[in-house]
C-alpha cells in the first residue's frame, strides 16, 4: 500500500503533510504535490494532515490513476521537506471538482 496525493490537492498546495513525512517523499509543482509512491512508506501520518483531503491510500477504489500520476510526476519535480504557504487559492479552490482538467500545471514547484 501507499498514500496518493489526489486533485483536489491543486490550486491549494496546502504543505502540513510535508512537515510529518518522516521519509521526504513528497514533490512540488507548480500548483500541486504528490507522494512517490516507491519512496511511501504507509505510515499515514499525512493524511490527517491535509486540509483539504486529498491524500488518499491507494486501496480505494479509482486510485490506480492517481499512483501512476503521483510516480510520474514524482520523479520530474523537486522534493519538498518543509512547510509553505498555501496557495493564495486554497480556501477557495477546495473541494472544487474537475481541477485535474482545468488547473493542473506539469512546470515543477520551487522544491526546497
Amino acid at each position: 500500500m501507499t498514500y496518493v496525493v489526489t486533485d483536489n490537492c491543486i490550486m491549494c498546495k496546502y504543505t502540513d503533510c510535508v512537515e510529518v513525512c518522516p521519509v521526504d517523499c513528497f514533490y512540488e509543482g507548480e500548483n500541486t504535490l504528490v507522494i512517490h509512491p516507491d519512496e511511501c512508506i504507509d505510515c499515514g501520518v499525512c493524511e490527517p494532515e491535509c486540509p483539504a483531503d486529498a491524500i488518499r491510500p491507494d486501496t480505494e477504489p479509482d486510485m490506480d490513476k492517481w499512483v501512476e500520476f503521483n510516480r510520474k510526476y514524482s520523479e520530474m519535480w523537486p522534493v519538498i521537506t518543509r512547510k509553505k504557504d498555501p496557495l493564495p487559492t486554497a480556501a477557495e479552490m477546495d473541494g472544487q471538482d474537475g481541477k485535474l482538467d482545468k488547473y493542473f500545471s506539469e512546470a515543477p514547484g520551487a522544491g526546497d
